[in-house]
């Protein structure tokens, strides 16, 4: 007896490339930045997917966790594969991993500034912790209508005072550290944040009436520049504001795998912390 399509199909386990077709409908290519490097990093485009880890760094233990969970597919957001190789040497880091991937035929993707421009993507993960409403881009992406662009500006539905800001963004990404430049308003009604390294949108988020601009690595140059202007800035380091994305993604990710009737599972990492940690 013929069995009917739809259960072929149901049982069908997707391929690399269904998963990057997949992210394509989430985070489309043509939002990342040209000096950027996305997409499939180590592996094969038609090698069937088990399941899938996502981390946000391309690390060693991640593909050991991945490997134990029997996840053949891993999906980061910083790519290991970042800069042209002119070489590829086992005993230095990016080298280490990208043996293990191919030894343990793990497949990578990354999902880096595509993942940073989309709505809703990397930065909106980090407004909507700390409440913020009626968000849009910080930086507008030219020649698209997806409300995409780099970093997340919006609104408080009432004036948060500064001491119950700082407290939501403890919650909502659970920096090691936070540092601030500048005055720290009495209360705050817009807010601007960036996850990653972005200090050099701080003027930017001044001039869209931002009374405070979150963010990580910021330079010595603008922590004086905003002592001068006025705008309290808060820098709670690159991992802590970009990681909660991973989890948003992982969600997104799910949605359009169950969509296509594959029945795999995707897992979030929650072996990652901040490589930088007070001490």
């Amino acid at each position: 007896m013929a069995v009917p399509l739809f259960l072929c199909l149901g049982n069908m386990p997707p391929t690399v490339r269904d998963i990057l077709d997949i992210i394509e409908t989430i985070a489309p290519a043509h939002l990342a930045e040209s000096w950027d490097n996305i997409g499939l990093m180590i592996g094969s485009p038609s090698d069937q997917v088990r399941s899938i880890l996502l981390g946000l760094d391309p690390i060693l233990p991640l593909l050991d966790e991945a490997d134990t969970l029997g996840a053949n597919l891993v999906i980061t957001h910083h790519p290991i594969i970042f800069h042209p190789l002119k070489s590829l040497c086992f005993e230095q880091p990016d080298g280490q991993f990208i043996r293990r991937a191919i030894r343990k035929k793990i497949n990578v993707i990354s999902c880096h500034t595509n993942l940073d421009s989309v709505f809703p993507g990397v930065s909106d993960a980090l407004a909507t912790r700390l409440g913020l409403i009626n968000t849009e881009p910080l930086v507008v992406q030219e020649n698209n209508s997806m409300h995409a662009g780099l970093g997340r500006i919006g609104n408080f539905p009432e004036p948060l005072p500064a001491r119950e800001f700082i407290s939501r963004l403890r919650e909502a990404c659970h920096p090691p550290w936070l540092l601030e430049a500048g005055e720290r308003p009495e209360k705050i009604t817009r807010a601007a944040v960036c996850g990653g390294s972005c200090s050099e949108l701080a003027e930017t988020a001044m001039l869209s009436g931002a009374q405070v601009f979150v963010t990580a690595e910021i330079k010595h140059s603008v922590a004086r520049w905003a002592e001068q202007t006025g705008l309290w800035i808060v820098d709670a380091g690159h991992f802590a504001t970009e990681n909660p994305a991973m989890a948003e993604f992982a969600q997104q990710l799910t949605g359009g795998i169950t969509s296509r009737n594959y029945n795999i599972d995707v897992m979030v990492t929650e072996n990652q912390n901040s490589p930088l940690q007070l001490i």
